[in-house]
Protein backbone atom coordinates (compact mmCIF):
# COMPACT_ATOMS: atom_id res chain seq x y z
CA UNK A 1 0.00 0.00 0.00
CA UNK A 2 2.82 2.39 0.95
CA UNK A 3 4.71 1.60 -2.26
CA UNK A 4 1.72 2.40 -4.46
CA UNK A 5 1.01 5.69 -2.71
CA UNK A 6 4.61 6.86 -3.20
CA UNK A 7 5.09 5.32 -6.65
CA UNK A 8 4.82 8.68 -8.54
CA UNK A 9 7.45 10.24 -6.24
CA UNK A 10 9.75 7.22 -6.71
CA UNK A 11 9.38 7.44 -10.49
CA UNK A 12 10.23 11.15 -10.33
CA UNK A 13 13.42 10.48 -8.33
CA UNK A 14 14.50 7.85 -10.87
CA UNK A 15 13.81 10.15 -13.83
CA UNK A 16 15.79 12.96 -12.21
CA UNK A 17 18.59 10.54 -11.26
CA UNK A 18 18.39 11.46 -7.57
CA UNK A 19 19.66 8.05 -6.58
CA UNK A 20 21.19 9.12 -3.26
CA UNK A 21 17.84 10.35 -1.95
CA UNK A 22 16.09 7.26 -3.31
CA UNK A 23 18.62 4.95 -1.63
CA UNK A 24 18.06 6.66 1.73
CA UNK A 25 14.27 6.33 1.34
CA UNK A 26 14.45 2.63 0.51
CA UNK A 27 16.55 1.88 3.60
CA UNK A 28 13.46 2.64 5.69
CA UNK A 29 11.22 0.28 3.71
CA UNK A 30 10.54 -3.41 4.31
CA UNK A 31 11.48 -5.97 1.61
CA UNK A 32 7.78 -6.71 0.96
CA UNK A 33 7.02 -3.04 0.25
CA UNK A 34 10.05 -2.74 -2.00
CA UNK A 35 9.01 -5.89 -3.89
CA UNK A 36 5.52 -4.46 -4.37
CA UNK A 37 7.04 -1.22 -5.69
CA UNK A 38 9.35 -3.05 -8.12
CA UNK A 39 6.44 -5.09 -9.49
CA UNK A 40 4.56 -1.90 -10.38
CA UNK A 41 7.47 -0.16 -12.11
CA UNK A 42 8.61 -0.33 -15.73
CA UNK A 43 11.40 -2.75 -16.60
CA UNK A 44 14.18 -0.13 -16.78
CA UNK A 45 13.03 1.44 -13.51
CA UNK A 46 12.98 -1.96 -11.80
CA UNK A 47 16.61 -2.64 -12.67
CA UNK A 48 17.77 0.81 -11.52
CA UNK A 49 15.94 0.61 -8.22
CA UNK A 50 17.01 -2.97 -7.49
CA UNK A 51 20.67 -2.12 -8.02
CA UNK A 52 20.41 0.64 -5.41
CA UNK A 53 19.57 -1.87 -2.68
CA UNK A 54 22.12 -3.21 -0.23
CA UNK A 55 22.95 -6.86 -0.96
CA UNK A 56 21.10 -8.26 2.07
CA UNK A 57 17.97 -6.14 1.43
CA UNK A 58 18.16 -6.99 -2.28
CA UNK A 59 18.22 -10.72 -1.50
CA UNK A 60 15.28 -10.44 0.90
CA UNK A 61 13.32 -8.36 -1.62
CA UNK A 62 14.14 -10.78 -4.44
CA UNK A 63 12.45 -13.60 -2.53
CA UNK A 64 9.12 -11.74 -2.54
CA UNK A 65 9.09 -11.12 -6.30
CA UNK A 66 7.20 -13.33 -8.76
CA UNK A 67 9.19 -15.69 -10.96
CA UNK A 68 8.99 -13.60 -14.16
CA UNK A 69 10.26 -10.48 -12.39
CA UNK A 70 13.08 -12.48 -10.79
CA UNK A 71 14.23 -13.75 -14.20
CA UNK A 72 13.98 -10.25 -15.66
CA UNK A 73 16.25 -8.86 -12.95
CA UNK A 74 18.74 -11.73 -13.20
CA UNK A 75 19.10 -11.14 -16.94
CA UNK A 76 19.82 -7.46 -16.32
CA UNK A 77 22.66 -8.11 -13.88
CA UNK A 78 26.19 -9.33 -14.30
CA UNK A 79 27.43 -12.64 -12.90
CA UNK A 80 29.00 -10.97 -9.86
CA UNK A 81 25.74 -9.21 -8.92
CA UNK A 82 23.72 -12.39 -9.48
CA UNK A 83 26.14 -14.38 -7.33
CA UNK A 84 25.76 -11.93 -4.44
CA UNK A 85 21.96 -12.16 -4.56
CA UNK A 86 21.85 -15.95 -4.85
CA UNK A 87 24.35 -16.48 -2.03
CA UNK A 88 22.34 -14.19 0.28
CA UNK A 89 18.97 -15.82 -0.47
CA UNK A 90 17.40 -18.26 1.95
CA UNK A 91 18.16 -21.80 0.70
CA UNK A 92 14.49 -22.81 0.49
CA UNK A 93 13.54 -19.74 -1.58
CA UNK A 94 16.58 -20.26 -3.80
CA UNK A 95 15.55 -23.89 -4.33
CA UNK A 96 12.06 -22.75 -5.37
CA UNK A 97 13.66 -20.46 -7.98
CA UNK A 98 15.91 -23.21 -9.37
CA UNK A 99 12.94 -25.59 -9.60
CA UNK A 100 11.15 -23.22 -11.98
CA UNK A 101 14.14 -22.77 -14.29
CA UNK A 102 15.17 -25.04 -17.17
CA UNK A 103 17.87 -27.48 -16.07
CA UNK A 104 20.59 -25.75 -18.12
CA UNK A 105 19.79 -22.31 -16.65
CA UNK A 106 19.63 -23.66 -13.09
CA UNK A 107 22.99 -25.36 -13.58
CA UNK A 108 24.59 -22.08 -14.68
CA UNK A 109 23.26 -20.23 -11.65
CA UNK A 110 24.35 -22.98 -9.26
CA UNK A 111 27.90 -22.55 -10.54
CA UNK A 112 27.80 -18.92 -9.31
CA UNK A 113 27.24 -20.02 -5.71
CA UNK A 114 29.97 -20.26 -3.13
CA UNK A 115 31.16 -23.83 -2.44
CA UNK A 116 29.20 -23.96 0.82
CA UNK A 117 25.97 -22.59 -0.70
CA UNK A 118 26.37 -24.78 -3.79
CA UNK A 119 26.56 -27.84 -1.56
CA UNK A 120 23.35 -26.80 0.21
CA UNK A 121 21.57 -26.08 -3.08
CA UNK A 122 22.49 -29.42 -4.64
CA UNK A 123 21.51 -31.20 -1.41
CA UNK A 124 18.02 -29.64 -1.40
CA UNK A 125 17.49 -30.17 -5.13
CA UNK A 126 18.35 -33.85 -4.65
CA UNK A 127 15.06 -34.52 -2.85
CA UNK A 128 11.90 -35.54 -4.78
CA UNK A 129 9.77 -32.78 -6.24
CA UNK A 130 7.01 -31.60 -3.87
CA UNK A 131 8.75 -33.26 -0.93
CA UNK A 132 9.43 -31.44 2.33
CA UNK A 133 13.14 -31.77 1.54
CA UNK A 134 12.72 -29.19 -1.24
CA UNK A 135 10.84 -26.89 1.14
CA UNK A 136 13.12 -26.96 4.18
CA UNK A 137 15.95 -24.60 5.06
CA UNK A 138 19.15 -25.62 6.90
CA UNK A 139 19.17 -22.27 8.75
CA UNK A 140 18.27 -23.39 12.27
CA UNK A 141 19.86 -23.49 15.71
CA UNK A 142 20.54 -26.83 17.39
CA UNK A 143 22.33 -27.46 20.69
CA UNK A 144 23.68 -30.59 22.32
CA UNK A 145 21.76 -32.07 25.23
CA UNK A 146 24.93 -32.34 27.34
CA UNK A 147 25.70 -28.61 27.19
CA UNK A 148 25.02 -26.22 30.05
CA UNK A 149 22.48 -23.42 29.54
CA UNK A 150 25.38 -20.93 29.42
CA UNK A 151 27.09 -22.89 26.66
CA UNK A 152 23.82 -23.10 24.72
CA UNK A 153 23.13 -19.36 25.03
CA UNK A 154 26.68 -18.49 23.98
CA UNK A 155 26.27 -20.72 20.93
CA UNK A 156 22.92 -19.12 20.07
CA UNK A 157 24.39 -15.60 20.31
CA UNK A 158 27.29 -16.58 18.08
CA UNK A 159 25.35 -18.51 15.42
CA UNK A 160 21.74 -17.30 15.60
CA UNK A 161 21.99 -14.00 13.72
CA UNK A 162 21.02 -15.23 10.24
CA UNK A 163 18.80 -18.16 11.25
CA UNK A 164 15.17 -18.41 10.12
CA UNK A 165 13.75 -18.44 13.64
CA UNK A 166 14.94 -18.48 17.24
CA UNK A 167 11.55 -19.10 18.83
CA UNK A 168 12.46 -22.75 19.28
CA UNK A 169 15.89 -24.28 19.85
CA UNK A 170 16.37 -27.88 18.72
CA UNK A 171 18.24 -30.40 20.85
CA UNK A 172 20.31 -33.15 19.26
CA UNK A 173 22.39 -36.00 20.59
CA UNK A 174 26.01 -36.78 19.75
CA UNK A 175 25.00 -38.25 16.37
CA UNK A 176 22.89 -35.29 15.32
CA UNK A 177 19.56 -37.02 15.96
CA UNK A 178 16.71 -34.78 17.05
CA UNK A 179 15.64 -35.57 20.61
CA UNK A 180 13.63 -32.50 21.59
CA UNK A 181 12.65 -28.92 20.83
CA UNK A 182 12.64 -26.27 23.57
CA UNK A 183 11.25 -22.74 23.50
CA UNK A 184 13.89 -20.06 23.78
CA UNK A 185 12.27 -18.59 26.89
CA UNK A 186 13.04 -21.82 28.74
CA UNK A 187 16.74 -21.14 28.14
CA UNK A 188 16.44 -17.50 29.14
CA UNK A 189 14.75 -18.32 32.45
CA UNK A 190 16.90 -21.33 33.44
CA UNK A 191 20.00 -21.14 35.70
CA UNK A 192 23.19 -20.89 33.66
CA UNK A 193 24.78 -23.95 35.22
CA UNK A 194 21.81 -26.18 34.47
CA UNK A 195 22.17 -28.83 31.75
CA UNK A 196 20.10 -28.70 28.55
CA UNK A 197 18.77 -32.24 29.08
CA UNK A 198 17.20 -31.06 32.37
CA UNK A 199 14.83 -28.84 30.35
CA UNK A 200 13.78 -31.65 28.04
CA UNK A 201 10.42 -33.42 28.06
CA UNK A 202 11.10 -35.29 24.75
CA UNK A 203 7.68 -34.25 23.49
CA UNK A 204 8.20 -32.92 19.98
CA UNK A 205 6.77 -33.14 16.47
CA UNK A 206 8.92 -33.61 13.37
CA UNK A 207 8.43 -34.07 9.63
CA UNK A 208 10.22 -36.61 7.47
CA UNK A 209 12.30 -35.14 4.67
CA UNK A 210 10.51 -37.35 2.11
CA UNK A 211 6.96 -36.47 3.25
CA UNK A 212 4.72 -34.63 0.82
CA UNK A 213 4.64 -30.87 1.29
CA UNK A 214 0.89 -31.02 1.97
CA UNK A 215 1.65 -32.85 5.21
CA UNK A 216 3.59 -29.82 6.45
CA UNK A 217 0.46 -27.71 5.97
CA UNK A 218 -1.75 -29.97 8.08
CA UNK A 219 0.85 -30.65 10.82
CA UNK A 220 1.81 -26.99 11.20
CA UNK A 221 -1.85 -26.06 11.51
CA UNK A 222 -2.62 -28.89 13.94
CA UNK A 223 0.17 -28.01 16.36
CA UNK A 224 0.04 -24.22 15.81
CA UNK A 225 3.79 -23.86 15.23
CA UNK A 226 5.80 -21.22 13.38
CA UNK A 227 8.36 -23.85 12.34
CA UNK A 228 8.78 -27.62 12.35
CA UNK A 229 11.98 -29.69 12.34
CA UNK A 230 12.73 -32.01 9.41
CA UNK A 231 14.53 -35.31 9.96
CA UNK A 232 15.71 -38.20 7.79
CA UNK A 233 14.70 -41.85 8.23
CA UNK A 234 17.28 -42.21 11.02
CA UNK A 235 15.97 -39.21 12.95
CA UNK A 236 18.93 -36.95 12.11
CA UNK A 237 17.93 -33.27 12.06
CA UNK A 238 18.37 -31.87 8.53
CA UNK A 239 16.50 -28.58 8.57
CA UNK A 240 13.27 -26.78 9.40
CA UNK A 241 10.12 -25.76 7.56
CA UNK A 242 8.73 -22.33 8.43
CA UNK A 243 5.17 -21.08 8.36
CA UNK A 244 5.75 -18.58 5.52
CA UNK A 245 6.86 -21.35 3.17
CA UNK A 246 3.99 -23.60 4.25
CA UNK A 247 1.50 -20.79 3.58
CA UNK A 248 2.77 -20.63 -0.01
CA UNK A 249 2.22 -24.38 -0.37
CA UNK A 250 -1.27 -24.12 1.14
CA UNK A 251 -2.21 -21.34 -1.27
CA UNK A 252 -0.88 -23.32 -4.23
CA UNK A 253 -2.72 -26.50 -3.20
CA UNK A 254 -5.98 -24.64 -2.62
CA UNK A 255 -5.68 -22.97 -6.02
CA UNK A 256 -5.08 -26.34 -7.70
CA UNK A 257 -8.10 -27.87 -5.95
CA UNK A 258 -10.35 -25.00 -7.01
CA UNK A 259 -9.18 -25.30 -10.61
CA UNK A 260 -9.69 -29.06 -10.65
CA UNK A 261 -13.16 -28.74 -9.15
CA UNK A 262 -14.02 -26.33 -11.96
CA UNK A 263 -12.92 -28.99 -14.49
CA UNK A 264 -9.83 -27.03 -15.54
CA UNK A 265 -6.29 -28.36 -15.81
CA UNK A 266 -3.91 -26.94 -13.20
CA UNK A 267 -2.50 -23.59 -14.35
CA UNK A 268 1.25 -23.29 -13.74
CA UNK A 269 1.16 -19.55 -14.46
CA UNK A 270 -1.00 -16.66 -13.23
CA UNK A 271 -4.30 -16.34 -15.11
CA UNK A 272 -3.36 -12.95 -16.58
CA UNK A 273 0.00 -14.26 -17.91
CA UNK A 274 -0.95 -17.63 -19.40
CA UNK A 275 -1.11 -17.63 -23.25
CA UNK A 276 -4.57 -18.07 -24.81
CA UNK A 277 -3.56 -21.26 -26.62
CA UNK A 278 -2.28 -22.81 -23.40
CA UNK A 279 -5.47 -21.75 -21.59
CA UNK A 280 -7.54 -23.49 -24.28
CA UNK A 281 -5.50 -26.68 -23.87
CA UNK A 282 -6.05 -26.59 -20.10
CA UNK A 283 -9.82 -26.30 -20.50
CA UNK A 284 -10.70 -28.26 -23.63
CA UNK A 285 -9.93 -31.73 -22.23
CA UNK A 286 -12.42 -31.78 -19.39
CA UNK A 287 -14.90 -29.73 -21.41
CA UNK A 288 -14.84 -32.38 -24.14
CA UNK A 289 -15.35 -35.17 -21.61
CA UNK A 290 -18.29 -33.31 -20.09
CA UNK A 291 -19.75 -32.69 -23.55
CA UNK A 292 -19.61 -36.40 -24.34
CA UNK A 293 -21.24 -37.06 -20.98
CA UNK A 294 -24.07 -34.67 -21.79
CA UNK A 295 -24.68 -36.64 -25.00
CA UNK A 296 -25.85 -39.50 -22.79
CA UNK A 297 -28.47 -37.11 -21.40
CA UNK A 298 -29.78 -36.64 -24.94
CA UNK A 299 -29.71 -40.43 -25.42
CA UNK A 300 -31.71 -40.90 -22.23
CA UNK A 301 -34.24 -38.31 -23.39
CA UNK A 302 -34.54 -40.07 -26.75
CA UNK A 303 -35.27 -43.35 -24.95
CA UNK A 304 -38.37 -41.74 -23.40
CA UNK A 305 -39.39 -39.96 -26.62
CA UNK A 306 -42.75 -41.75 -26.79
CA UNK A 307 -43.62 -40.71 -23.24
CA UNK A 308 -42.68 -37.11 -23.99
CA UNK A 309 -44.84 -37.10 -27.16
CA UNK A 310 -47.86 -38.30 -25.18
CA UNK A 311 -47.29 -35.94 -22.26
CA UNK A 312 -45.27 -32.95 -23.46
CA UNK A 313 -45.82 -31.32 -20.07
CA UNK A 314 -43.26 -33.72 -18.60
CA UNK A 315 -40.49 -32.04 -20.60
CA UNK A 316 -41.19 -28.75 -18.80
CA UNK A 317 -39.84 -30.14 -15.55
CA UNK A 318 -36.66 -31.77 -16.91
CA UNK A 319 -34.38 -28.73 -16.23
CA UNK A 320 -35.83 -28.43 -12.72
CA UNK A 321 -35.20 -32.09 -11.89
CA UNK A 322 -31.68 -32.47 -13.26
CA UNK A 323 -30.44 -29.10 -11.97
CA UNK A 324 -31.63 -29.93 -8.44
CA UNK A 325 -29.78 -33.25 -8.55
CA UNK A 326 -26.65 -31.64 -9.99
CA UNK A 327 -26.67 -28.87 -7.39
CA UNK A 328 -27.05 -31.29 -4.48
CA UNK A 329 -24.29 -33.51 -5.88
CA UNK A 330 -21.95 -30.55 -6.35
CA UNK A 331 -22.60 -29.42 -2.78
CA UNK A 332 -21.79 -32.85 -1.38
CA UNK A 333 -18.66 -33.26 -3.53
CA UNK A 334 -17.29 -29.85 -2.51
CA UNK A 335 -17.88 -30.50 1.19
CA UNK A 336 -16.31 -33.96 1.15
CA UNK A 337 -13.28 -32.90 -0.92
CA UNK A 338 -12.59 -30.01 1.43
CA UNK A 339 -13.03 -32.21 4.51
CA UNK A 340 -10.51 -34.65 3.01
CA UNK A 341 -8.05 -31.84 2.33
CA UNK A 342 -8.30 -30.67 5.94
CA UNK A 343 -7.86 -34.19 7.29
CA UNK A 344 -11.33 -34.19 8.87
CA UNK A 345 -12.23 -37.47 7.14
CA UNK A 346 -10.25 -40.38 5.68
CA UNK A 347 -11.00 -43.29 3.36
CA UNK A 348 -12.11 -45.35 6.35
CA UNK A 349 -14.94 -42.87 7.00
CA UNK A 350 -16.76 -43.61 3.74
CA UNK A 351 -19.58 -45.58 5.40
CA UNK A 352 -20.12 -42.87 8.00
CA UNK A 353 -20.28 -40.25 5.24
CA UNK A 354 -22.60 -42.48 3.18
CA UNK A 355 -25.10 -42.77 6.03
CA UNK A 356 -24.85 -39.07 6.81
CA UNK A 357 -25.37 -37.99 3.19
CA UNK A 358 -28.18 -40.52 2.68
CA UNK A 359 -30.14 -38.87 5.49
CA UNK A 360 -29.13 -35.39 4.33
CA UNK A 361 -30.10 -36.11 0.72
CA UNK A 362 -33.46 -37.54 1.76
CA UNK A 363 -34.18 -34.51 3.93
CA UNK A 364 -33.17 -32.04 1.23
CA UNK A 365 -35.22 -33.93 -1.35
CA UNK A 366 -38.31 -33.87 0.87
CA UNK A 367 -37.94 -30.12 1.44
CA UNK A 368 -37.60 -29.38 -2.28
CA UNK A 369 -40.44 -31.78 -3.10
CA UNK A 370 -42.73 -30.00 -0.63
CA UNK A 371 -41.80 -26.59 -2.04
CA UNK A 372 -42.40 -27.83 -5.59
CA UNK A 373 -45.70 -29.51 -4.77
CA UNK A 374 -47.07 -26.39 -3.07
CA UNK A 375 -45.77 -24.14 -5.86
CA UNK A 376 -47.38 -26.14 -8.67
CA UNK A 377 -50.71 -26.52 -6.89
CA UNK A 378 -51.13 -22.93 -5.70
CA UNK A 379 -51.25 -21.75 -9.31
CA UNK A 380 -54.03 -23.02 -11.62
CA UNK A 381 -53.19 -26.03 -13.75
CA UNK A 382 -52.26 -25.24 -17.38
CA UNK A 383 -55.03 -25.55 -19.93
CA UNK A 384 -53.26 -28.12 -22.09
CA UNK A 385 -55.43 -31.19 -21.61
CA UNK A 386 -53.51 -32.49 -18.61
CA UNK A 387 -55.36 -30.52 -15.92
CA UNK A 388 -57.25 -33.68 -14.90
CA UNK A 389 -54.00 -35.39 -14.00
CA UNK A 390 -52.24 -32.27 -12.69
CA UNK A 391 -52.07 -33.55 -9.09
CA UNK A 392 -50.49 -36.81 -10.23
CA UNK A 393 -48.01 -34.94 -12.44
CA UNK A 394 -46.97 -32.76 -9.52
CA UNK A 395 -46.56 -35.90 -7.44
CA UNK A 396 -44.30 -37.31 -10.17
CA UNK A 397 -42.17 -34.18 -9.96
CA UNK A 398 -42.10 -34.27 -6.15
CA UNK A 399 -41.14 -37.94 -5.92
CA UNK A 400 -38.54 -37.43 -8.65
CA UNK A 401 -37.00 -34.55 -6.70
CA UNK A 402 -36.67 -36.77 -3.65
CA UNK A 403 -35.00 -39.53 -5.66
CA UNK A 404 -32.74 -37.33 -7.77
CA UNK A 405 -31.56 -35.09 -4.92
CA UNK A 406 -30.83 -38.09 -2.72
CA UNK A 407 -29.02 -39.85 -5.57
CA UNK A 408 -27.06 -36.72 -6.47
CA UNK A 409 -25.99 -36.25 -2.86
CA UNK A 410 -24.78 -39.85 -2.62
CA UNK A 411 -22.90 -39.66 -5.93
CA UNK A 412 -21.29 -36.35 -4.99
CA UNK A 413 -20.16 -37.60 -1.59
CA UNK A 414 -18.93 -41.05 -2.66
CA UNK A 415 -17.09 -40.09 -5.85
CA UNK A 416 -14.21 -38.37 -3.96
CA UNK A 417 -13.71 -41.57 -1.94
CA UNK A 418 -13.56 -43.60 -5.15
CA UNK A 419 -11.05 -41.19 -6.67
CA UNK A 420 -8.92 -41.35 -3.52
CA UNK A 421 -9.06 -45.17 -3.51
CA UNK A 422 -7.81 -45.20 -7.11
CA UNK A 423 -4.94 -42.84 -6.15
CA UNK A 424 -6.41 -39.90 -8.05
CA UNK A 425 -6.84 -36.43 -6.63
CA UNK A 426 -10.36 -36.24 -5.08
CA UNK A 427 -10.59 -32.66 -6.34
CA UNK A 428 -10.69 -34.11 -9.86
CA UNK A 429 -14.25 -35.29 -9.10
CA UNK A 430 -15.16 -31.79 -10.19
CA UNK A 431 -18.57 -30.28 -9.64
CA UNK A 432 -19.26 -30.15 -13.42
CA UNK A 433 -18.41 -33.87 -13.65
CA UNK A 434 -20.76 -34.70 -10.78
CA UNK A 435 -23.49 -32.55 -12.33
CA UNK A 436 -23.11 -34.26 -15.72
CA UNK A 437 -23.27 -37.72 -14.17
CA UNK A 438 -26.34 -36.83 -12.14
CA UNK A 439 -28.03 -35.29 -15.20
CA UNK A 440 -28.07 -38.63 -17.02
CA UNK A 441 -29.26 -40.66 -14.04
CA UNK A 442 -31.74 -37.92 -13.11
CA UNK A 443 -33.49 -38.33 -16.47
CA UNK A 444 -33.80 -42.08 -15.88
CA UNK A 445 -35.20 -41.60 -12.36
CA UNK A 446 -37.67 -38.90 -13.45
CA UNK A 447 -39.17 -40.73 -16.42
CA UNK A 448 -39.20 -44.08 -14.63
CA UNK A 449 -41.35 -42.56 -11.87
CA UNK A 450 -43.50 -40.77 -14.47
CA UNK A 451 -44.19 -43.98 -16.39
CA UNK A 452 -45.07 -45.79 -13.16
CA UNK A 453 -47.56 -43.20 -11.87
CA UNK A 454 -49.02 -42.08 -15.21
CA UNK A 455 -49.25 -45.47 -16.92
CA UNK A 456 -52.81 -46.05 -18.13
CA UNK A 457 -53.66 -42.39 -17.69
CA UNK A 458 -51.72 -40.13 -20.05
CA UNK A 459 -49.00 -42.66 -20.97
Amino acid sequence: MLSRLLQPEIKSLIENKQFGILKDILQEWTPTDIADLITNLEEKERVILFRLLHTEIAADTFEYLDFDTQIELLKSMGNEEVAKILNEMDPDDRTALFEELPASAAKQLIQLLSPEERKIALHLLGYPENSIGRLMTPDYVAVNSSWTIKEALDYIRENGKNKETLNVVYVVDGKGRLIDDIKIREFLLAPLDKKVYELMDENFVALNVYDDQEKAVSVLKKYDRVALPVVDNSGVLLGIVTVDDVMDVAEEETTEDIQKQAAVGVLEEPYSDIPILKMIKKRVGWLSVLFVGQMFTATAMAYFEDAIEKAVVLALFVPLIISSGGNSGSQAASLVVRAMALGEITLNDWLKVFKRELLTGLSLGLILALIGFLRFNILPAPDDGFETYWIIITLVVSFSLIGVVMWGTLIGSMLPFLMKRLDFDPAASSTPFVATLVDVTGILIYFSIAMSLLKGKVL
